[in-house]
């Protein structure tokens, strides 16, 4: 199973042949090569001309430059549920939370969704424990060392995040059942690491800038019990698909928690994708599937579009016209969401991404 995809550019999303991260071909649309190109170069064959917009810092001590600023928003409803089991994490600075980080890496956030079912207990859970794994699991070393290390230990740190809330689920009476899809966003200086399991989605808004849009790039891909590589999966652990679900009752393949069904190829191992952020890169958007019920990729870019151009959206006394809008539009597209009969929860996380300065 390749855990470490690399998205394809948008130029080239059209291309259903690669060189994967070891230099052989996957099938998997245009990725990067291992050792990928540099920012410049990228933002170049996005735009058809050189950006004046500065690299990412990968050498050693230069962390002050070319760094895009990110801030997040978030919205979320309980919409026509009794209870709200979604959860999430919202952290612009977790190099905080992370000692001795090498003067090579600049930044480092993480951002990220639960969508609970069966229950609050399991998506509560990861939000409040997925982040202090990741603090204790962060690879040492220099950028290269890390990004080398990056892919085992998000995967690791979904594995022990399954398994310790599975023990604790195991110590209650009766013992807990919920489970927890997930999208985890690690960004590391310019570099966007995303692990996800389950139907929540996470999608990149880019600007092509030759036909002046703004394009919808997803950043996963759902983990769907009637996809052939997960069912084959799920019956050769002795479980089986009905009606599109494991055992006929949970709607995704992966998870965390899920405890009852593990022996029946519910799995917690996440495929994990990079993506390099451009000068053309908008935000980024993680929500679970309560939004995507109601909207498509495109339509919930176009929607958060239509409000990010807004004028009459003002400046506050403490908040930029841009923070007031985006926050605006995280609101608005989740009560939309909600307002179309979603039926479900809905947690919509914007993340903005601007020039450094």
């Amino acid at each position: 199973m390749d855990l470490f995809g690399d998205l394809p550019d948008p130029a080239d999303a059209h291309q259903k042949v690669s060189a994967n991260s070891n230099g052989k071909e996957d099938g998997k649309g245009d990725a990067p090569p291992a050792k990928p190109a540099t920012t410049a170069e990228k933002r170049k064959a996005d735009s058809g001309s050189e950006s004046t917009a500065e690299e990412p810092v990968k050498q050693k001590g230069r962390t002050d430059l070319g760094l895009f600023q990110l801030r997040s928003y978030l919205a979320d409803r309980k919409g026509e549920r009794e209870e709200m089991q979604d959860a999430h994490l919202q952290m612009d600075d977790f190099s905080k939370s992370l000692q001795n980080l090498h003067p090579s890496i600049g930044r480092v956030a993480l951002y990220a969704v639960f969508d609970g079912h069966g229950g609050s207990r399991a998506s509560r859970f990861a939000s409040q424990y997925l982040h202090k794994i990741l603090r204790d699991k962060f690879p040492k070393g220099d950028l290269v060392s890390v990004e080398k290390e990056i892919k085992k230990c998000l995967t690791d740190v979904f594995k022990k995040l399954d398994e310790d809330f599975l023990k604790e689920a195991a110590k209650q009476k009766p013992s807990w059942k919920d489970g927890t899809t997930a999208v985890v966003v690690l960004v590391l200086n310019n570099t966007l690491y995303i692990a996800n399991l389950g139907d929540s989605k996470a999608v990149l808004c880019r600007h092509k800038a030759e036909e002046d849009k703004d394009l919808a790039v997803p950043l996963t891909a759902d983990h769907n019990p009637s996809v052939y590589s997960e069912r084959m999966r799920i019956q050769k652990a002795g479980g089986n698909v009905r009606e599109g679900r494991v055992m006929g009752i949970l709607e995704v393949s992966r998870s965390i928690g899920d405890g009852p069904y593990k022996n029946h190829g519910m799995s917690c191992l996440p495929d994990v994708k990079r993506c390099q952020l451009t000068s053309n890169d908008r935000y980024i958007m993680i929500a679970c599937d309560g939004l995507w019920k109601s909207f498509t990729m495109d339509e919930s870019i176009k929607f958060v579009n239509s409000v990010l151009q807004d004028k009459s959206i003002h400046a506050t006394d403490r908040r930029s016209a841009e923070e007031v809008r985006f926050d605006t539009a995280c609101s608005r597209l989740a009560n939309t969401a909600v307002l179309r009969l979603s039926g479900d929860n809905v947690t919509v996380l914007i993340i903005s991404i601007k020039p450094g300065k």
